[in-house]
């Protein structure tokens, strides 16, 4: 028998110094062991789905009871419940797209770092033999970051859904995680305006307007970010809608663009990021290498313990993550 098949999978492992099920899986039973197998390619935990002969996806799916016929598969019941809530996620962010970095922690607290490069630290003047090479201060940031725990609780009675089929059941958990994305993604924008409460807001770029969006507009916006490039654009809908407008968006490499894939494109090549809970009449440009770093206390996690033991009468499904400014001059604001 393969040692996957003999491995008895309690409700203790889900945490165990936050190291999660999959990775105790991982650790009792190696996915190189099973290279030049049939289970290639299978991790641990799915290796333990086909151990109960769990099927969670295609017109074959099992109902949900089947995970509750013995105390072993029930307790992968929580981490296929946060599995299908990180794709619902991973389906839906657009975090990744303005992200420099992002920075796992064990805690609730978070100091990042902070430079503040004045002009002529910018570039990298000639240095003459035997003087001084000029310095960039990088400092430890003066507040911590805050964390925002982000979730659903799901409430149901386990009669209502033992007979539901798991496929469907898990384009329900993957709503919950498009929920939490599009949260974290308007902390995000927060961030970029506000501040992370180091005194560091975006600068406004000053331009002679008439309340409407111009290309002029955007060209300051590409003016007022070096030496850093415009990458990344996010505008509410009206905004996006002025730039699809613009004539400049009609000429025919981009009109063929946006018609033929669908993909936004600006008329600078910066890719357009549609937030439509940002405050109207506002832009945000950045050069997303530079400009935020996110920072995630843990992974989704399920309230296992009433979801096995109360069969699913309310499972709390949660997520933990703040956002830092890297370079504040990385972003900056246009107000039409």
């Amino acid at each position: 028998m393969a040692i996957y098949e003999n491995i008895t999978i309690e409700k203790g492992m889900y945490n165990p110094s936050g190291y999660g099920l999959t990775k105790t899986l991982e650790k009792l039973d190696p996915s190189e062991n099973y290279k030049g197998t049939s289970l290639e390619g299978l991790d641990a935990f799915q290796r333990q789905l086909k151990r109960f002969d769990i099927k969670v996806s295609g017109a074959g799916s099992d109902c949900v009871e089947k995970f509750f016929q013995t105390s072993s598969s029930a307790a992968l019941f929580p981490e296929y419940v946060s599995r299908a809530v990180r794709q619902g996620m991973e389906q839906a962010d657009m975090l990744k797209n303005i992200i420099a970095t992002v920075t796992h922690i064990d805690s609730m607290d978070y100091r990042s770092i902070a430079s503040v490069p004045t002009e002529s630290e910018k570039e990298l003047v000639q240095v003459a033999e035997g003087a001084l090479i000029p310095e960039t201060a990088v400092r430890t940031a003066e507040n911590l970051v805050t964390l925002k725990k982000r979730g659903r609780m799901l409430v149901s009675s386990y009669e209502a859904l033992r007979f539901q089929r798991l496929d469907l059941f898990t384009v329900t958990l993957r709503q919950i995680g498009a929920y939490i994305a599009r949260s974290q993604m308007k902390d995000a924008i927060s961030v970029l305006i506000s501040g992370d409460g180091n005194s560091n807001p975006a600068s406004t770029v000053s331009v002679d307007t008439s309340g409407t969006l111009t290309y002029n507009d955007l060209v300051s916006l590409w003016s007022a970010l070096n030496p850093y490039q415009l990458n990344t654009i996010i505008a509410p809908t009206s905004m996006v809608s002025s730039m699809l407008n613009m004539s400049q968006m009609q000429d025919a490499i981009a009109g063929n663009t946006f018609h033929g894939t669908g993909k936004m494109v600006t008329p600078l090549g910066a890719e357009l990021i549609h937030a439509p809970s940002m405050e109207n009449g506002k832009i945000i440009g950045l050069d997303k290498n530079f400009a935020l770093e996110m920072v995630i206390a843990g992974d989704v996690t399920t309230e296992y313990d009433k979801l096995i033991d109360r069969q699913l009468e309310r499972a709390a499904i949660t997520c933990i993550a703040g956002f830092a400014k890297i370079f504040n001059d990385a972003a900056k604001i246009l107000t039409v």
